[in-house]
């Protein structure tokens, strides 16, 4: 399962696997793939350097990247006092009645919010790069577009190739002509932001699009059926996340949400403006519905609903209220039906691989050669 992107960055399988948590990210890594460690939950630049820290010692030398999230364009003086006065009065009183109706408990004094929209602002985004570029990242990836042209020349200076995710063939034309190195075509059925169009017919548009970059096909991949047909599509490998939810290595710090994920059925999520502002899909939750009623006040325009929901989705996740209880996970979820380590699931992805492509060559009369 090797293809000429693979091979440039050194690793066994065509397989990048995203995650928040720096041990599922180094695991990935030692089972031949590519690991990814997603940044925005790093507001304090200490922290992220330890786990980066740790990935170096747990990776036994293998190759990982860092996903980050800055906008291409940024606005100046504003700040997140600023952003948080914009909001009105009476969505802090909706968020506050709709707790209130499951009663989910105040934070204790003096604990601040665990889960801050900050890590989605560009000054925190430039302070991770600091960091990470001390150490010897093979990919930068950024989910929200290409990044500042700085930011691209500052990568291609340290031989780091860049990333950029795209849902329509429109943004990956916009992505070759900033000088992004890998268009990674994300589609529908993808977990957190993802457009409007599905992985089956967007993969072969952003290839012949940005031809001859290489694609990294995403969007509900967790298969080795799946990884087989994104190559048969043109791409190069295949960008995998939620897959990697219900590892034995993955850190929800929450035993109910991690019930809920593995109970889930396919159908289970959808894409919703409750998280962030912007579409992302999650699984479907009383939170999501209230947000999505038309009898509510309706969401916030990115960064406002993120700053919004902040403190009401770390009282959710600490007290595990479970009817609010989700997360960002993409149509993959369907599968993810018991917790297995990241070797084990890597195992069933590349057998499934060799199934499909044996399968393929048979029905193409070229079995045994």
């Amino acid at each position: 399962m090797q293809t000429e992107l693979s091979k440039k960055l050194g690793v066994e399988y065509a397989v990048f696997g995203f995650t928040p948590f720096p041990a599922v990210a180094a695991a990935i890594s030692r089972a031949g793939g590519f690991g990814v460690l997603g940044a925005v939950r790093y507001t304090a630049p200490d922290d992220l350097k330890r786990d980066l820290d740790w990935i170096e010692a747990h990776a036994e030398g293998r190759p990982y990247g860092l996903d980050v999230v800055m906008p291409a364009k940024k606005v100046e003086g504003v700040s997140e006092a600023d952003v948080e006065a914009m909001i009105p009065q009476g969505h802090r009183q909706f968020v506050a009645d709709t707790l209130g109706k499951y009663g989910v408990p105040e934070l204790p004094d003096g604990e601040a919010s665990g889960w801050r929209i900050t890590g989605w602002m560009e000054q925190v985004a430039r302070t991770q790069l600091d960091v990470a570029f001390d150490y010897p990242i093979r990919l930068l990836a950024n989910a929200l577009g290409s990044p500042p042209a700085d930011v691209i020349a500052r990568a291609h200076d340290r031989g780091v190739l860049v990333a950029a995710l795209a849902g329509s063939a429109r943004h990956a034309r916009k992505h070759k002509d900033a000088g992004i190195d890998i268009v990674v075509a994300q589609g529908y059925e993808a977990g957190g932001h993802t457009g409007e169009i599905a992985s089956m017919v967007l993969t072969p548009e952003v290839v012949d699009a940005v031809d001859p970059l290489p694609v990294l096909a995403a969007g509900g991949i967790g298969s080795g059926q799946q990884a087989a047909a994104a190559l048969a599509l043109g791409a190069q490998g295949v960008w995998t996340g939620s897959i990697w939810l219900t590892t034995t290595e993955a850190d929800l710090h929450s035993p109910a949400l991690t019930r809920k994920l593995l109970a889930a059925e396919s159908g289970d999520t959808v894409r919703s403006r409750a998280l962030t502002g912007k579409p992302a899909r999650q699984l479907r939750t009383e939170w999501t519905d209230a947000w999505d009623d038309p009898a509510g006040p309706g969401t916030l325009p990115m960064p406002l609903q993120g700053l919004l929901v902040a403190e009401a989705v770390s009282r959710i996740q600490k007290y595990e209220v479970e009817p609010l209880l989700g997360t960002p996970v993409g149509q993959i979820v369907g599968r993810m039906t018991s917790e297995r380590s990241v070797q084990a699931v890597f195992d069933d992805l590349t057998r499934g691989f060799e199934r499909a492509v044996d399968r393929i060559n048979r029905i193409a009369g070229r079995s045994g050669q």
